[in-house]
């Protein structure tokens, strides 16, 4: 028997004793939940209404301000749906979108609907909760962070915000694959807007192009596995679609995966792709670093809190049908183990902190696809919602930085800045934020990530993706706080960036900084004992950094307090807590006791090292933890005098061309580049002559005969007399020469 039946037969089961969300009762379409339409039109509204503003000039804050109030009744909205319905399963449709109808070869009906309808459950309340509640507090950090643009370009900025939050809502609520399906391109389409945002820029209009090409191999594979859905089940609505998979998951079960079509093990294969595509794993994952050309609102709403969670979602909500398939949730588990270790590889070698933000969530993805492939839905789920608070708070945090030291991200060229006056908040998010990504105990991230590893120990033959987990946990840790020790403490010391000029032109007005003003640079222009001189080598002596305004101070720290908070979550209630339950009570639901019952079904659980990894894991998720941080205060401070030089920079001859390798991204798009973007340039050269010389010729030639025999005609008809005469005169001569020849040949 296969490694892959061997893992479902041990938790399949429990699952099939347990209650099945999609079992449950659908209640009447649209019976007292109208207002659940509200949720994803009031997103859109903001988007008409900045385009309003546009239209009719506006050069105020107007357009963030529309924003901020549209995305803050969809947040209470949610909360109302989420009081209302979680536990519950209904579908609300709004009206009907596709109904098509026909009779097919054997004379059945047949019939396509996808209503423009929303499917609530506990797994949409999770995901809509994060998403509408991020997507406001990141409005108002924008308001402030794009005030420098006031007018088109801010217009602009919050139209493609409000049109994302619609897609992505779309996505998350759809009751069907194709209402996803249009989420899923409406994401991808704000994503390309979003990133090409500074469209004067070549760098930022490569990487839109870029994550909008890698994006739509992905978006293939899932537009195939959503037309074999409805080859194979008739239907593509959620509620026909995990019906359908339970007889095949009892074949499952049986480890019979002979019986089970291999159409229908194909459909998990063609989602996943689409998947991988969305959330950036191998091989797809390139386009996420680079979309950090976007402004930094965007890399924290849609590359690090929903957006790229989308992938991770699609699994979630098909689960059942993964589960049919005997290697989606092994390549899901290998896949996102690999893409983790990966990314954090890279992670350490960059010197962009906002890139190392961007290479920190391609990893912690990873973790989430990983814990989805070891049977644990749970806490795959619980990681998405931690990671959605401590990643935001982190990438806003490094926007901060961004925008007040002109543009510099370099962790060389920045040190001591969370003792600089006015920066205090920005430092403790930072900390608060960092302390949760390397898994530090009793934080939200240290939680979330021990459920992944101790169920890859308990999984059978999942052992080597724990391991690889578990590294990649103390890679984590210290990468992280490489940032944190070489930016916000230490020596103070700076450089600006290369907006430098760009400051010097709007620093002083309302237009460059309006919520920053004379007295907040007065009260710390001065504040970072500028006795370095590192300004005045870039020209720019005059150079002050501003510390944020309140927009900015607030939502970091709403989101420390968030990230704080949802560590609390996971003891409320049983094992994996809160969000344990609503996961158990959705469509996702693959029960975590079929785990803690120990073998209770008679199937043997793995082990870390002889004991039960979910006692253990606490302490050793916990020790590597801690011993990544260590690490990193060995490296980049202790004994550290200037921002540009520490203590790891002595090991890096040491290790031969490792650092190298990492700090070129391991030459991924080199590679990609020689193996696939070159022989396909050089197809599309050799067809363009063949369309050229080959096809266009022969139309040119076929075009050319008719246009020379008549070119040769034409002076026939040029309506002289005298010419006429002649040529009739030619005529009889030449049938006369042809008479005389015939006759002299005999004929």
């Amino acid at each position: 028997m296969t490694i892959a039946s061997d893992i479902l037969q041990a938790v399949l089961p429990a699952m099939l004793g347990a209650p099945d969300a999609a079992h449950a009762p659908i209640q009447p379409v649209g019976a007292g939940a109208w207002w659940i339409g509200l949720i994803p039109a009031l997103p859109l509204l903001s988007c008409i209404l900045c385009g309003v503003c546009a239209a009719i000039k506006v050069k105020s804050k107007l357009p963030a301000w529309l924003t901020v109030l549209c995305l803050g009744i969809s947040f209470m909205l949610t909360v109302w749906m989420f009081q209302q319905f979680a536990g519950g399963r209904s579908v609300t449709v709004a009206w009907e979108w596709i109904n098509l109808g026909w009779t097919d070869s054997q004379g059945q009906r047949q019939a396509l609907v996808a209503n423009f309808g929303f499917y609530v459950d506990s797994l949409t309340c999770l995901w809509m909760l994060f998403v509408t509640g991020l997507a406001t507090l990141i409005a108002l950090y924008a308001s402030e962070y794009m005030s420098h643009d006031v007018g088109a370009g801010y217009c602009r900025f919050f139209a493609a915000f409000g049109l994302f939050v619609f897609s992505m809502a779309c996505l998350v609520m759809g009751d069907n694959l194709i209402l996803l399906y249009l989420g899923w391109e409406g994401v991808g389409l704000c994503s390309y807007l979003l990133i090409g945002y500074f469209y004067k820029k070549p760098s930022a209009v490569a990487a839109a192009k870029k994550a909008f090409i890698m994006n739509r191999i992905g978006d293939l594979g899932l537009a195939l596995g959503v037309f074999l859905a409805f080859v194979q089940f008739g239907s593509v609505e959620y509620k026909v679609l995990l019906d359908a998979a339970r007889p095949y998951i009892e074949a499952a079960q049986a480890g019979h995966f002979d019986e089970i079509p291999f159409t229908v093990q194909l459909i998990p294969i063609l989602l996943m792709v689409g998947a991988f595509g969305k959330s950036a794993q191998l091989p797809l994952y390139v386009w996420l670093p680079d979309a950090m050309e976007g402004p930094t609102p965007v890399s924290a709403l849609i590359h690090a809190a929903t957006m790229v969670t989308a992938g991770v979602y699609l699994i979630a909500r098909t689960y059942p049908l993964f589960l049919v398939s005997e290697y989606a949730l092994p390549i899901v588990a290998w896949v996102g183990a690999l893409t983790a270790l990966v990314a954090a590889t890279i992670g350490m070698a960059q010197f962009d902190i906002k890139r190392i933000m961007a290479y920190s969530t391609v990893s912690q993805l990873g973790y989430m696809f990983a814990g989805l492939g070891v049977l644990t839905s749970t806490g795959a789920a619980f990681h998405v919602f931690t990671h959605a608070f401590f990643k935001a708070s982190l990438f806003l945090a490094c926007g901060a930085v961004m925008h007040g030291f002109a543009g510099q991200l370099d962790l060389r060229k920045l040190s001591g800045v969370g003792f600089m006056k006015g920066w205090q908040v920005v430092a403790l998010a930072m900390l608060v934020g960092c302390l949760n990504l390397a898994g530090f105990p009793f934080t939200a991230g240290y939680f979330s990530k021990d459920m992944i590893l101790a169920e890859a120990f308990v999984t059978p033959h999942m052992a080597p993706i724990g391991w690889i987990l578990l590294l990649t946990a103390g890679l984590t840790a210290y990468y992280t706080f490489r940032v944190f020790f070489r930016v916000f403490v230490g020596p103070k010391s700076f450089e600006p960036g290369d907006e430098v000029h760009a400051h010097a032109d709007h620093a002083h007005g309302d237009h460059g900084h309006g919520d920053h003003g004379h007295d907040a640079h007065g009260d710390h222009a001065h504040a970072a004992d500028h006795g370095h001189g590192h300004a005045a080598g870039h020209g720019s002596g005059e150079f002050h950094p501003h510390a944020p305004g309140w927009a900015i101070n607030f939502v970091l720290a709403a989101l420390t307090v968030l990230s704080i908070g949802a560590a609390g979550l996971y003891f409320l209630g049983d094992h994996g807590g809160w969000v344990a339950k609503m996961v158990h009570e959705s469509s996702a639901n693959l029960p975590a006791v079929a785990h803690d019952a120990h073998g209770s079904e008679g199937h043997a659980h793995g082990t870390f090292l002889g004991m039960d990894p979910h006692k253990v894991m606490y302490y050793v998720s916990g020790i590597v933890g801690a011993v990544g941080i260590i690490i990193a205060f060995g490296l980049h401070y202790l004994g550290r005098k200037t921002a540009a030089t520490a203590n790891a920079d002595k090991l890096v001859p040491l290790l031969g061309p490792i650092p190298k390798l990492a700090q070129g991204k391991w030459f991924v798009d080199e590679i990609y580049d020689f193996l696939i973007v070159k022989p396909l340039h050089l197809v599309s050269i050799v067809f363009a002559y063949v369309d050229k010389l080959l096809v266009d010729g022969l139309v040119n030639t076929f075009g050319w005969i008719p246009r020379a025999f008549g070119s040769g005609l034409r002076p026939l008809q040029g309506g002289n007399l005298h010419g006429y005469a002649v040529q009739m005169a030619g005529g009889v001569a030449l049938l006369l020469l042809i008479v005389f020849l015939a006759s002299i040949a005999g004929l």
